[in-house]
């Protein structure tokens, strides 16, 4: 059975500095986790890493989509399923790094037992919303399936969208579903280190690291991507902060309540991914406070790997 080895963290925990270093340190590929880095484009906001890195370790799963396609979690399930049999057919040894929490958890317990998806019945879903509201759809969700509701944001479009869809195709709420999960998979030994930090001390980071992107060029990027006549496709629009920046562009609002906001929303995704953490098997949480050498972080996380009971 093939060891899968996952690292992964809430955002701006700095996993994408262990993960590289241990790449290089194990002569690795890296096979990304990460919904939105799979996007052309998005480079600035979704912190992806640059060609240079990505010349001297090879990234999968990392600019392999326009941002006008769509790409689901079965998608990802099949391209990231197939770079592991790759490598290990070539003795190439893998990392798997990034913070998808329905991506790693779908690799560690396999592929949620759902419908696909219903596009005509997603367009009218979509343009109810367009009509009353992301949070009038949502109060519609709490009514059927309050635990789905509980865990999806009133303003989240597109987890909103699909619940509903799932509900209207099988008759059953997701949140019934999602409750079959919890068994780790058997065809893989998936293992996954979790770098933990002190909330205060992950927004500080957070916030500077939105700064930083800001004083980047992000809001370039976002006026290129805004220029695009086939527009942003639905996964892609739910890229952190993107949307946000859109509106200040559009001139709906200003740069610093822009900033704010993002920040805020991002501080919620953190949290997010901090909650799903713990509904994942055969995770090791790692506590870190964000000051120690990437060379000791990287110890540890490998210690971690090797801790998981097969």
């Amino acid at each position: 059975m093939e060891t899968v080895r996952i690292l992964s963290g809430p955002t701006a925990c700095g996993k994408s500095a262990v993960g590289l270093y241990l790449a290089k340190k194990l002569g690795a590929d890296i096979l990304s986790y990460d919904s939105m880095k799979l996007y052309r484009g998005l480079d600035i906001g979704t912190a992806k890493p640059d060609a240079q890195t990505r010349a001297a370790t090879r990234h999968h799963l990392v600019d392999i989509l326009e941002p006008w396609e769509s790409y689901s979690v079965a998608q990802f399930m099949s391209d990231a399923e197939a770079t592991i049999r790759q490598c290990v057919k070539e003795k190439r040894p893998l990392i798997g790094e990034g913070g998808t929490s329905l991506y790693v958890k779908s690799m560690s317990e396999g592929l949620l037992e759902a419908p696909g998806a219903d596009e005509a019945l997603r367009v009218k879903l979509e343009a109810e919303a367009e009509q009353i509201g992301v949070p009038k759809l949502h109060e519609r969700l709490a009514t059927i399936d309050p635990v789905a509701a509980k865990k999806i944001m009133p303003t989240d479009l597109r987890r909103t969208v699909r619940a509903l869809e799932v509900h209207a195709l099988t008759g059953k709420p997701i949140s019934t579903l999602q409750s079959q999960w919890g068994v780790p998979r058997v065809d893989m030994d998936v293992r996954v280190a979790f770098l933990r930090m002190p909330r205060d001390i992950l927004y500080a980071r957070i916030d500077h690291r939105i700064d930083a992107m800001l004083a980047a060029g992000w809001l370039d990027e976002c006026r290129r991507l805004m220029a695009l006549p086939q527009g942003l496709s639905r996964e892609a629009l739910q890229a952190l902060g993107y949307r946000t920046l859109f509106a200040h562009l559009r001139g709906e609002m200003e740069l610093k309540a822009a900033r704010d906001r993002i920040c805020f929303d991002t501080h919620h995704f953190a949290r997010r991914q901090l909650n799903w953490s713990r509904r994942i098997p055969k995770l090791v949480y790692i506590d870190i406070t964000g000051d120690e050498p990437v060379e000791a972080l990287a110890e540890r996380v490998l210690g971690a790997w090797d801790a998981v009971p097969a």
